[in-house]
């Protein structure tokens, strides 16, 4: 039993780290993805070694079964606590809302307007970067001033300079900047 119980716990940890790993790669965050390979390979020999060892080797592939689904939860659970990285949001309105974009602006948000024409009527286009930390905060604000916006977004996997780089550098020593974002290590 003790066994089945450690390779439950084995599972709820290394898949979790097997989703980090798999978000950083993406990323481009090489240097924390092979760590998080590292120990994940670890995990998955000894968890392995476990399932194969026993008496009960049906029970403990069953339970291994089970702690890779729920350790998929909670990797699900743990990348979207730590928002890593940044997103796009295309927001088309149908009027040029001076207040929603004065709002963002003075937020924090950096939000550029385009002019368009769409199939009845003029449109406007905001294009706005923010960190995935605060993704509901921007879209709280999108539906306070403008329910029937239509919103698509995006991950950006490179950028370079404008009002989001300009405002982290006052934030940090220059040399922890990068001037290609975060997927450039």
């Amino acid at each position: 039993m003790k066994e089945i119980l450690l390779i439950l716990i084995l599972q709820l940890i290394y898949v979790p780290i097997l989703t980090l790993r798999t978000i950083f790669l993406v990323k481009g965050m090489s240097m924390y993805a092979s760590v998080f390979g590292f120990v994940e390979a670890l995990i998955y020999v000894f968890g392995l070694s476990l399932v194969f060892s026993g008496d009960q080797s049906t029970w403990a592939m069953i339970v291994y079964a089970v702690g890779f689904g729920i350790g998929i939860i909670l990797g699900s659970y743990i990348e979207s606590r730590l928002a890593i990285g940044y997103t796009t949001f295309l927001v088309n309105l149908m009027t040029k809302n001076e207040e929603l974009i004065n709002r963002l602006r003075q937020e924090g948000f950096g939000v550029t307007v385009y002019y368009g024409e769409g199939r009845d009527s003029a449109r406007y286009r905001l294009d706005i970067l923010t960190k995935r930390s605060r993704e509901e905060e921007l879209l709280s604000f999108i539906e306070e001033y403008e329910p029937r916006a239509f919103i698509i977004s995006y991950e950006p996997r490179k950028f370079k300079g404008g009002f989001l780089l300009k405002s982290l550098k006052k934030q940090k020593p220059k040399k922890q900047i990068k001037e290609q974002g975060p997927s450039s290590k």
